[in-house]
């Protein structure tokens, strides 16, 4: 699909709009690669590295794009967001660059680390139980009562274009790909993602990945039904979302040419393999795409193949605990 469809809400000319907001605030993030892994995996694989990106994660593109146009517009004094971790310390800094407030609505059982680093990038922290209270709701009430802009962690318009330089420039760096992995949860990262792809590699093989436990998408992508998954207890902490939204649906569903999953033990593994081999440090959601292609759910023999590491926001307590199961 071409980026003049007109029938979709964001469209590659958004993705290359965001590219240029961007241009020197974010990192251009490298691209790593492993004979060791390509040897396991029978692939060339090139492994775009969000974990180096500002704030930890790839979520900092569509933060920093969309509080960057609210600022220039002058609608709004302040942003709020509700996130598990790397929306909101993405939304905290964009603010404190673009000179906005921000407040964020956090889970109590969100990452320790997710949670001192979103204070500590200038937010208010409005924490709540996951168990009890719909964090949609809360933080749409709360917009209200503060007058506050509402910036969801993947349904926006700005949100997607900003993730899809994730992909842009990969493809821009590694040149034209076979296969690209890309993590999902509430599928704006890849919907961008595929924005790109879809425009710089026509030929490339799109391919989102999700945790067995949150396995919503894949289930909406293979039923032509939106589906639904409550509270999911994987350790994948950026994919519990609940469902795919409005706008990254018919992204996924036309843009996207497979959707699969991956267990928590698969992730487990695959940080260890990670760890080791590129001596880098990653948080299980960034690794979906990479245990895909791991361990033969996705079989990439003899392609290019570009996987996408989303973040390395990580409580390293809890990364040794994995380890030693």
């Amino acid at each position: 699909m071409s980026d003049s469809d007109g029938d979709l809400p964001v469209d590659y000319r958004d993705v290359v709009r965001a590219a240029m907001r961007l241009d020197g605030v974010a990192h251009r993030t490298p691209i790593m690669t492993s004979s060791t892994l390509d040897a396991m995996t029978g692939a060339q694989l090139f492994f775009k590295c969000e974990n180096f990106q500002r704030i930890g994660a790839f979520k900092f593109r569509g933060a920093y794009n969309a509080l960057s146009r609210l600022a220039c517009g002058g609608r709004a004094s302040g942003a709020i967001a509700y996130s598990s971790g790397n929306h909101a310390q993405a939304i905290a800094l964009a603010a404190r660059l673009t000179g906005l407030t921000a407040t964020i609505v956090m889970p109590e059982d969100a990452p320790s680390v997710k949670l001192a680093a979103t204070r500590g990038y200038g937010a208010e922290v409005v924490t709540y139980d996951p168990e009890t209270t719909v964090r949609e709701e809360l933080a749409a009430d709360l917009a209200v009562e503060r007058d506050l802009h509402l910036i969801p962690p993947f349904d926006h318009p700005d949100i997607i274009a900003g993730q899809g330089t994730v992909a842009r420039e990969l493809l821009q760096d590694a040149g034209p790909l076979d296969l690209l992995l890309v993590p999902c949860g509430g599928g704006g990262l890849l919907s961008g993602c595929a924005l790109a792809a879809r425009s710089l590699s026509p030929g490339c093989r799109i391919v989102g990945v999700e945790p067995e436990l949150g396995d919503d998408a894949t289930r909406s992508f293979h039923s032509g039904t939106l589906c639904t998954v409550q509270n999911p207890a994987t350790i994948a902490d950026g994919a519990r979302t609940s469902a795919l939204g409005k706008l990254t649906y018919p992204l996924v569903t036309s843009l996207v040419d497979d959707m699969v999953t991956v267990s928590d033990a698969a992730l487990v593994r695959t940080m260890r393999w990670v760890t080791e081999r590129m001596k880098i440090v990653v948080e299980p959601t960034a690794v979906l795409g990479a245990a895909a292609v791991l361990e033969g759910t996705v079989d990439a023999a003899g392609l290019r193949v570009g996987v996408v590491l989303s973040g390395g926001n990580v409580d390293l307590q809890q990364f040794a605990t994995w380890f030693d199961q």
